[in-house]
């Protein structure tokens, strides 16, 4: 039974989250340059203190995970009272927590509006595992890319996100995971890496962080910035569904972990099943996964690969997934299909899931077959849509029973 936390209340709302005021321009997301920059601009700090006072802020915001500027107990009340003032460092609202049976964790984000704009809401999503946790970070609200087999193709774009919507996925998990220090811990303490709730994380969420290239860049290079949060690029992975241009972009500029949405080995599928692939084909693809830089057996590319009953999941399709990825160092991960409501997708079989897999690692690659993780909550691979977007909560919940009882799922 999963559990679910409503926290629309005013009550709820007061205590969990403190939506962002959106005449005040946000400090997270700002590099060092940037900061000191604009606290110059509004004149709350000299030019020649400039730097001093936005290293301070980055302790305060990315190594002890405040919120709230009156907790900077090393800044001067007067200018806790300016930066107040003129800026936010708030978390967005926590409109809902669902607590999945296998103890994964869902949270309904909603950002203020930007401009003229609405709020908008996106799903952030935690799998803890043993020895390490990862978080599953939305760049987009909805997705352009209307891939047929995910849920979140179904909704349409809304806009991209800014880095700091980005980075405030991370930290507002953080926060409700108790993942930064605590009040007592010592101010020059930084959470060693193997003390960490939220370890790794993956840009596997809501959209394609590759049509957000900027805002993506920018909040990675943040999250792994040794002086703050302080993530390996090792432990950070980026999924795309193949926008090869950035791609190259992405070995040269950020240098994580890369992630190919495959799921098939010829243009003709893969058109069908991932459309971008009529625009970047499968060549050209693979060209630049080829060109990635410090590819090794210990650096390798993941190539995600869902398992679609009769559609993909045959011996020849094993045979040719190994000739296509020939001489790539990497790492094929097999997703059983996570059923939503309306698709006409059925998951193969597990026995069939576990033959491709031992044809793939006979052929010398490794082919985790990744459990299923959230299910009961719509939080497991391709089932991430904003709550704006979905039905009615109760012809929801009902539909997936039925869809449950139709799987024979428990």
């Amino acid at each position: 039974m999963s559990l679910s936390l409503d926290l629309t209340s005013p009550d709820a709302r007061a205590a969990l989250a403190c939506p962002v005021a959106a005449e005040k321009p946000p400090l997270i997301g700002l590099t060092r340059p940037e900061l000191a920059e604009a606290l110059v601009a509004a004149g709350i700090v000299p030019e020649k203190q400039a730097k001093m006072r936005a290293s301070q802020l980055w302790h305060w915001l990315y190594v002890r995970g405040v919120s709230d500027f009156s907790l900077m107990f090393n800044i001067s009340k007067d200018l806790r009272t300016a930066l107040d003032r003129h800026f936010s460092i708030a978390r967005p609202e926590v409109v809902e927590e669902q607590n999945s049976t296998d103890g994964t964790r869902k949270w309904l984000f909603r950002f203020p509006p930007r401009g003229a704009g609405r709020p908008v809401e996106i799903e952030t999503v935690y799998i803890p595992e043993e020895g390490r946790g990862t978080l599953c970070i939305s760049s987009q609200v909805g997705c352009t890319l209307t891939c047929s087999f995910c849920h979140t193709g179904t909704q349409k774009l809304v806009r991209n996100l800014t880095a700091e919507e980005i980075l405030a996925q991370l930290l507002s998990a953080r926060d409700r995971l108790g993942d930064f220090p605590d009040r007592d811990t010592p101010a020059g303490a930084i959470v060693p890496t193997e003390g960490r709730k939220v370890s790794n994380i993956v840009m596997m969420g809501m959209g394609e962080p590759l049509y957000n290239f900027e805002a993506v860049k920018k909040a990675l290079l943040i999250a792994s910035d040794g002086d703050g949060l302080a993530l390996s690029k090792r432990r950070i992975t980026l999924s795309t569904s193949g926008v090869v241009p950035e791609i190259y972009r992405t070995g040269e500029e950020i240098g994580v972990m890369l992630a190919i949405s495959l799921h098939a080995t010829n243009d003709d599928l893969r058109d069908l099943l991932v459309p971008i692939n009529k625009k970047f084909p499968l060549k050209d693809l693979i060209a630049a996964c080829r060109a990635y830089p410090g590819l090794s057996n210990a650096r390798r590319i993941t190539f995600e690969y869902v398992m679609l009953k009769d559609v993909n999941d045959s011996l020849d399709d094993a045979r040719a997934l190994v000739a296509l990825l020939k001489g790539i160092p990497a790492k094929i991960n097999l997703i059983p299909f996570n059923p939503w409501p309306g698709t006409n997708y059925q998951c193969s079989d597990w026995e069939t899931i576990e033959r491709f897999a031992d044809f793939i690692n006979n052929a010398g690659y490794a082919s985790p077959i990744r459990t299923p993780r959230g299910r009961d909550i719509l939080a497991a691979c391709g089932q991430l849509k904003s709550e704006s977007e979905r039905m009615r909560k109760v012809d929801r919940l009902a539909l997936e029973a039925m869809m449950i009882a139709g799987h024979g799922e428990a």
